[in-house]
């Protein structure tokens, strides 16, 4: 074994156990930190072992680079972090992508079957990668409508071209001489990638930026095999197969299928009465002095955060109401739903960045049960995944998911800005319950002024 080969095994034990420890975000800043090692000894060993290299050009390449890594470092937020991941998604694919096309264009030897079929692969993944993720920064930044954008013939449309992209790939491994049908395969692929994500809705983000996140290290992977790299190859398999793992997880946490997750536009859906007129509910609107004389008589109390949180940037304010309650000699647990905010994890890494200590965060296996004999269910931006209709109404896009079952609480103080719906699109049927109280308002505002309101009882 050639001494370059023991050195991207060890990377790669290391890629393993960093991502073992971001399984917890007790353990994911040393986790994080494990893979990035590994991933320094995989990039010097290649450019040690490498031949025929620029490194004038690489030395630019990494300080352009990371000059523009620590910009965004900086400036952006962590209610920001779903767009961030959307477009590393986007730039990983095309990276591949671009790699493959320089080898397919400027070849360092001659292209076996093989090798074209692996260049036609990472082009097509890696591309659609690129457009997928940029069409859903759009749709989480705002630039495009988060609601799903269909239209007639459009799944005919992505059959036929799918067909023509494979059709393309075999001609290409054929005929390589032809650089005009290449360039076709890459414009077609990226039109896929636009017209795979655009009729995704908000609801389903999370799971689709984890598959876009598989099909980077699908990209990543095949792009190893055209150069013979050995790291790379490992270091996409991994990525592929944990994207693809978390993206069943996630699937598992709407009680969707994947299929239907792509094709099945939630949000389109209109939460409509047998009578085909929109439901109405009755809600009772409290003010925080009011809730906050429920919270000094209560001894159990969990909050589940939602997007509203994220948007607000209320974890601090949340966690110093929280610290305050437990001050109190109260009990304080956080619900945290696999699909909660815009990526998966998204209510963690806030809550971990407030340092909320991480025995309080439940996932929804584990906190269900403890709803039951719970004083205060505090829901803060959360809509969808609170929502009962998704255990009786069949007729709703949300029917089957799983969800925190909030209402089974004595009381229920639902924080939100308006009665608009969540990324489903469909009303959520708690905030009309008995048990169900309505305190309006930016989260991080009325958080803040429920804790000095409770400091005045």
């Amino acid at each position: 074994m050639h001494w370059e080969n023991i050195l991207y095994v060890l990377s790669s034990i290391l890629f393993i156990f960093g991502i073992k420890k971001l399984s917890h975000p007790r353990t994911a800043r040393s986790g994080n930190l494990i893979a990035s090692l590994g991933m320094v000894i995989a990039v010097i060993t290649t450019l040690v072992v490498s031949k025929n290299l620029s490194y004038e050009l690489i030395g630019i390449g990494i300080i352009i680079g990371s000059i523009i890594g620590a910009f965004f470092a900086v400036r952006v937020e962590m209610t920001q972090m779903p767009q961030m991941v959307a477009i590393f998604n986007g730039f990983g694919g095309i990276a591949s992508a671009l790699v493959a096309a320089a080898e397919f264009i400027n070849p360092s030897d001659a292209l076996s079957l093989f090798s074209l079929s692996t260049i036609s692969l990472s082009v097509f993944v890696g591309t659609l990668t690129f457009t997928g993720s940029f069409i859903a920064f759009g749709k989480l930044q705002g630039f495009v409508s988060g609601k799903p954008i269909v239209f007639p013939g459009q799944q005919l449309l992505n059959g036929l071209l799918a067909i023509s992209v494979i059709g393309l790939a075999v001609y290409i491994v054929l005929f390589p001489e032809n650089f005009n049908i290449f360039y076709t395969l890459v414009a077609l692929s990226a039109v896929i990638g636009i017209t795979l994500t655009i009729p995704i809705g908000g609801a389903d983000m999370p799971v689709v930026i984890s598959l876009l996140n598989s099909y980077s290290g699908i990209a990543a992977a095949s792009t190893g095999f055209i150069l013979d790299n050995n790291a790379l190859i490992i270091s996409g398999a991994l990525v592929g197969a944990s994207g693809l793992i978390l993206t069943n997880i996630m699937c598992k946490g709407m009680n969707r299928s994947l299929a239907n997750v792509i094709f099945g536009a939630v949000g389109l859906e209109q939460d409509l009465g047998s009578d085909g007129e929109a439901k109405e509910i009755n809600i009772k609107s409290y003010s925080t002095e009011e809730a906050a004389i429920i919270f000094d008589t209560a001894d159990k109390i969990i909050v589940v955060p939602g997007y509203g949180l994220a948007v607000a940037q209320a974890q601090h304010a949340m966690r110093e109401v929280a610290d305050y309650l437990s001050g109190k000699g109260k009990k304080v647990l956080y619900a945290i739903h696999p699909v909660a905010g815009r990526m998966p994890g998204h209510m963690n890494v806030l809550l971990a960045e407030a340092n909320v200590p991480y025995d309080q965060l439940k996932d929804l296996d584990q906190v269900n049960n403890e709803f039951e004999d719970c004083d205060v269910a505090l829901v803060i931006g959360a809509n969808d995944v609170v929502n009962p209709a998704a255990r009786h109404d069949a007729s709703s896009p949300i029917y089957g998911m799983p969800i925190l079952d909030v209402d089974k609480s004595q009381t229920v103080i639902i924080n939100k800005r308006t009665m608009n719906t969540g990324f489903a699109g469909v009303q959520n049927e708690l905030f009309g319950y008995d048990n169900s109280i309505m305190v309006f308002g930016d989260a991080k505002d009325m958080l803040q002024q429920l804790l000095k309101d409770l400091k005045e009882l």
